[in-house]
């Protein structure tokens, strides 16, 4: 046996062992009357259960090809031959658990279950690029929609004069918003007719799109000398409302002169909170990405500069195309994608992802 399955073998008795135990100790009079405890292991053996099953099927599927080669030395060749066939089928079924239990052992992305703050700005293009900015954030609302218990809600907006954006702030609140939200950070290109083109020349325009996960105030200290909170009225929805109580927050980050702000929200603490929210993901983000310069530096490595000739994915509307580059996968329902309807994308980025991982922890 390979010395690496050997090892995953090994991690994975550890594994059904504690398995074992958590379900012994769940089972306890003791314990039992210990809410929060059962609630503890429950967690734990719930997150333990699939690697164990697969683990277990796994074995059953080793004991099976035992029993094939055993029957490889009949000397009945109709025997042979099915035991052939048999074999076969468990060794590909074998190859693809051993696929399963590697992945499974990789250390979890712990920021994969978390809400995230999506930021979207428009890049190279003028009106075009604000006006597709405009597409993309109800392309991510629709995703959002189409998800089992997700929501979203603006933070910011700052709009342009022809139904477009310039920048638009929302958070997305659901199980495992992160996990497949991060892999649209960067910068989408447009290329079509703008409705304002009058010569039917095609443009190329620009968007870039942050995906920040919602950090906790326990993970991300915040001096309160370092922010400096100003109130104003809001001009947002409900505006007229809400500008006789200047409950619209901007606070400035004096450090690296960042600024949040914060309107959506008809109360003053509801924005103060939203607002710090914002500015706990991208000193996080930072964090992440060590860089501890200005924050428009650790912006730019995930999102880029905005320019034509960056990507990672780009939306033609004469051929009706979507292509993402980091993977050369092209769709040819642009009407369906600009819907939501982008997991197909996703769960390529996820395995493209994975395989890569994979490949990293086998050498």
């Amino acid at each position: 046996m390979h010395v690496d399955t050997q090892k995953m073998l090994e991690r994975m008795g550890v594994l059904e062992e504690r398995y074992q135990e958590l379900t012994r100790r769940m089972a306890d009079p003791d314990i039992a009357q210990d809410y929060e405890k059962v609630t503890d292991l429950a967690i734990e053996r719930s997150e333990l259960e699939e690697t164990v099953t697969i683990y277990r099927e796994y074995r059953t599927v080793l004991e099976e090809i035992d029993g094939a080669e055993v029957m490889l030395e009949d000397d009945d060749p109709a025997l042979r031959e099915m035991a052939q066939d048999e074999l076969e089928t468990l060794v590909e079924r074998r190859e693809a658990l051993q696929d399963q239990l590697r992945l499974l052992l990789l250390p979890k992305d712990p920021r994969d279950e978390r809400d995230v703050i999506v930021e979207i700005r428009a890049g190279a293009g003028g009106d075009e690029a604000g006006l597709f900015a405009a597409e993309l954030f109800r392309l991510y609302t629709r995703y959002s929609e189409l998800q089992s218990g997700w929501k979203t809600h603006i933070i910011s907006e700052n709009r342009t004069g022809i139904g477009g954006y310039k920048e638009v702030i929302f958070a997305v609140e659901g199980k495992g918003a992160y996990s497949r939200l991060k892999y649209e950070s960067g910068v989408h290109r447009v290329q079509r007719v703008p409705a304002t083109e009058s010569s039917g020349r095609i443009h190329t325009s620009t968007v870039t799109v942050a995906v920040l996960p919602e950090v906790d105030e326990v993970e991300i200290n915040i001096n309160p000398n370092d922010i400096e909170m100003t109130n104003y009225g809001s001009s947002g929805p409900g505006g007229q409302h809400m500008q006789k109580n200047d409950t619209a927050v901007r606070i400035l980050y004096k450090p690296t002169g960042m600024v949040v702000t914060c309107e959506s929200e008809r109360s003053l603490t509801q924005n103060k909170l939203r607002a710090m929210s914002v500015l706990r993901a991208r000193l996080y983000e930072i964090e992440r990405l060590k860089q501890v310069s200005e924050l428009e530096q650790a912006r730019r490595s995930q999102v880029g500069m905005g320019d034509r000739s960056e990507k990672i994915r780009t939306y033609n509307f004469p051929q009706n195309r979507v292509t993402d580059h980091r993977i050369g996968m092209t769709s040819y329902n642009l009407s369906g994608v600009m819907a939501g309807d982008i997991d197909m994308f996703i769960e390529a980025l996820s395995l493209d992802e994975q395989t890569r991982r994979l490949a990293t922890a086998g050498e």
